[in-house]
């Protein structure tokens, strides 16, 4: 099998141990709520993860609600509404409006299973008096060129929503809620999770504005306090991870071994500037012996200029590390999201080797203007190194490989 065919398996086993179907399946098979069961799922697996209880509960679901990204709907029994991301619109508005509607339509006694994935706070929202859908883009599209990490623009977005930062269980409550959730937040904090729609989460607060639009600050400065850990909508809500970053590095480790190669898992978790942190693993594969594949995951960011090109995280870490990967032979580094997507793109990402800059340069020009115009995407369409996967049926976020043969 060809290095590059290789890589692209390990990769697929990581999404296949994280698939949300299967994982919602396996955990409902053990632990089924009690019949008839209202269920809401949220996010870029919702669908997949929809399938998994529908297989698990059958005629036990009484009524539903799925919400998801466009273009990564599927044919289900209840309605699937399709929404704007990463940056929302008014069908993500309108998504919301449906959302809270279906809640206050279920009966108070009975049972509600949540079904979370990545993806969430920007598909599902409902905004405070005062707040408008102008401020609603202005406030994520600032926060998306922020450089901030997924943490930090979660504690802002919460603070200007009726449904993120544990405000659903408001309108929950007095139900019991088991929410099942698929992180793809650092260390698998439930508080930013879909901006932890039923968890409470009291340092909201304490991120920082000052660089935001003025009137998304003033929005914030009028929105109303979260509600407090001690809040009785708490009291019935259960929350599960089902699915996790350490899955998926554990299972591409696992593929590896059964290739034959050795495995390194990196413990470390990719944050900070995607070009660094392409630079960094690219010299780790340079560093080490033929015939063992480095795995890292986690998420970095990148600061965007005035008029982005095409690209996202992954897309930029991959062709930082080709330049560091420039002439050598033997060499392969895949970065991709497990959603399948990466930043505003249908792409989940790149496979790079020592040849990219070559290829790429040959047909676009410089790969450091590439980098500084945020147009990673562009010149890798032109090396041929982009990943292409389609929706995923999970999130975890992302995944590098690294492989010397």
């Amino acid at each position: 099998m060809h290095p590059r065919q290789l890589l692209l398996q390990v990769f697929q086993a990581a999404l296949d141990a994280v698939n949300g179907r299967e994982r919602v399946r396996a955990f409902l098979k053990t632990q089924p709520p009690a019949p008839p069961v209202y269920l809401v799922a949220l996010g870029k697996a919702a669908c997949p993860m929809a399938l998994g209880a529908l297989d698990a509960l059958r005629a036990g679901i009484r009524d539903a609600l799925v919400v998801t990204k466009r273009g990564y709907a599927e044919r289900l029994p209840w309605p699937v509404l399709e929404a704007a991301h990463p940056v929302p619109d008014a069908s993500s508005l309108e998504a919301g409006k449906r959302l809270l509607e279906f809640v206050a339509a279920v009966p108070r006694a009975a049972p509600v299973l949540v079904l979370l994935s990545g993806g969430a706070s920007a598909l599902v929202e409902q905004l405070p008096p005062g707040a408008g859908l102008e401020t609603l883009r202005r406030m994520n599209q600032w926060l998306l060129a922020s450089g901030r990490d997924i943490a930090a623009m979660n504690r802002v977005r919460k603070r200007l929503s009726l449904i993120k930062g544990g405000r659903l269980a408001q309108p929950l409550a007095p139900r019991p809620v088991t929410c099942l959730a698929i992180s793809d937040v650092p260390e698998d904090d439930p508080r930013f999770i879909g901006s932890g729609p039923l968890v409470p989460d009291e340092t909201a607060a304490q991120e920082p504005v000052d660089d935001a639009p003025e009137d998304v600050r003033a929005a914030l400065r009028n929105a109303s306090a979260l509600p407090r850990a001690d809040d009785p909508c708490f009291a019935r809500v259960r929350f599960e991870i089902i699915a996790r970053l350490a899955d998926a590095k554990h299972a591409a480790a696992g593929a590896a071994r059964a290739h034959g190669l050795q495995a390194r898992l990196h413990a470390e978790f990719l944050t900070g500037d995607a070009p660094a942190a392409g630079a960094h693993t690219a010299l780790a594969v340079l560093d080490s012996p033929p015939g063992v594949l480095h795995v890292w995951g986690g998420e970095t960011t990148i600061s965007l200029p005035a008029r982005p090109g095409r690209g996202g995280r992954n897309q930029t870490l991959a062709l930082s590390a080709a330049r560091a990967l420039c002439g050598r032979e033997n060499v392969l580094l895949l970065a991709a999201g497990t959603d399948g997507s990466d930043g505003p793109t249908a792409d989940a990402g790149a496979l790079v080797d020592g040849a990219t800059i070559e290829r790429g340069e040959a047909e676009y020009g410089s790969a450091q203007a590439a980098l500084a115009r945020a147009d990673a995407g562009s010149f890798l369409e032109a090396s041929g190194d982009l990943i292409r996967t389609g929706p995923t049926g999970t999130n975890v976020m992302d995944l590098v490989l690294g492989l010397r043969y």
